[in-house]
């Protein structure tokens, strides 16, 4: 199987090439460009798609025998990674620049551009499973169904960020590194073949901003504009550069000037762009109980269709996991967990496909005003509702990814709209 090793000059993608050369694909590796002002070397972690990191992808092909270029992807993500980073700053929410590149570069751009040259898959560095099953088809026989899980790497999974992507795009994907347990096994794996990479450390935060300070960098884009911070009550208790800089569940770096009457910290509880307002507010208020998610999609064997998944070979050890197709209720609920950051703890929830995140209920929403859900599991909508069932989360905010889970196995994925507490019964 011809197979595009997507190589950014670290290690995990450099061990992910050599496991696919190794299960005895035909891999090219490519490097993909980012940044239109390419620095020669990186600031310590920070960073990346330096001409270091290309020199280190390079160095790494050229170890394991296989041909290596470079593509220049530094528009397309200047377009969709870096624009829909600052777009959603600028309307009050707070997105995911990991979860965008996913989206748009590595499984968009990147994979269709491999498909278009004949590339069978792409394989990265990302620590995650794909699991395959069979299972029962509408013609009596069986089919085989490729499920997303959680890399037994704890500390590293990034299946949240890689749910996305969805079910078409991940069925052209491979992901070596999914049985690792650690990353330790990794850098061994690396020393062991001889790679240069294997010491070298990881990268981390907003790789375009490399030097960590993202309020700065929004500034530098979006410019100066004066507005007030204000209390629950509108009262006005400090000023800030631009309400686009910061988010909900923030408490540092506020500005205020008096503290709270009660003493309390304060933090941002709503972000208004359209009168450059920022709320602040105590903790509490800050807890959810409910959550609207737009833009939904579900993985096979929950709404989604079948989709017909590449043959590939193993090219690391998977233990098999136990899953079951979802069936909703009545009402087209399920249970599941639910999780809202990338490293975030997963909570329980009961879940469902509706028509559109503005039906999902909120104390302003009268029970006759609520959408029919899909409980009928069949087309996928483009929105799910989210009950929490068990402790509130703090801190949502519209633009992050929620991702659902059933055990280690990826169900959906959706970008909250909105997140509330619902009204104490009386």
């Amino acid at each position: 199987m011809r197979v595009l090793a997507a190589m950014s000059g670290g290690v995990d993608s450099a061990v992910a090439a050599a496991l696919a050369v190794e299960a005895g694909h035909d891999v090219v590796g490519v490097h993909m460009a980012l940044s239109r002002n390419r620095d020669q070397f990186r600031t310590g972690s920070r960073g990346c798609c330096s001409i270091e990191d290309a020199g280190d992808a390079r160095r790494a092909a050229d170890m394991l025998g296989i041909p290596y270029y470079v593509w220049d992807l530094s528009e397309r993500f200047e377009d969709t990674v870096v624009a829909d980073f600052l777009s959603e700053y600028e309307a009050g929410r707070t997105p995911n620049p990991c979860v965008r590149c996913n989206e748009h570069i590595k499984f968009e751009a990147l994979l269709d551009k491999a498909t278009a040259l004949g590339f069978d898959a792409v394989a990265t560095g990302h620590y995650a499973q794909i699991v395959t099953r069979e299972v029962p088809g509408a013609d009596g026989g069986l089919r085989t169904v490729r499920e997303l899980h959680r890399s037994p790497n704890d500390a590293k999974d990034q299946s949240y960020v890689l749910a996305v992507a969805g079910p078409e795009r991940l069925a052209r994907a491979m992901f070596p590194l999914g049985g690792f347990a650690s990353k330790d096994e990794v850098r061994a794996e690396a020393a062991k073949r001889g790679l240069s990479v294997s010491a070298k450390p990881d990268s981390y935060d907003i790789c375009f901003v490399a030097d960590g300070d993202t309020r700065g960098f929004l500034q530098s884009r979006l410019g100066s504009r004066p507005g007030s911070v204000v209390d629950t009550d509108g009262e006005v208790v400090g000023e800030h550069d631009g309400a686009y800089s910061f988010t909900v569940g923030q408490r540092k770096g506020l500005g205020l000037g008096r503290p709270a009457a009660d003493g309390k910290a304060r933090y941002v509880v709503d972000v208004q762009p359209a009168t450059n307002t920022v709320v602040v507010g105590p903790a509490e208020l800050l807890s959810v109980d409910r959550i609207a998610g737009e833009k939904a999609l579900w993985f096979e064997g929950v709404l989604a269709p079948a989709v017909e998944p590449v043959e590939t070979r193993p090219v690391s050890l998977v233990e098999p996991v136990e899953t079951s197709d979802v069936v909703p209720d009545a009402d087209g609920w399920f249970t599941a967990e639910v999780q809202v950051r990338a490293h975030g703890a997963p909570v329980p929830a009961r879940v469902r496909s509706i028509a559109s995140a503005g039906g999902a209920y909120g104390d302003d929403v009268a029970e006759g005003e609520r959408p029919a859900s899909d409980a009928d599991g069949v087309d996928p909508a483009p929105a799910m509702e989210i009950e929490l069932t068990g402790a509130p989360l703090r801190g949502v905010a519209p633009g992050q990814s929620v991702v659902v889970y059933r055990g280690t196995r990826v169900l959906g994925q959706a970008t909250v709209s909105r997140a509330w507490r619902a009204p104490a019964p009386r």
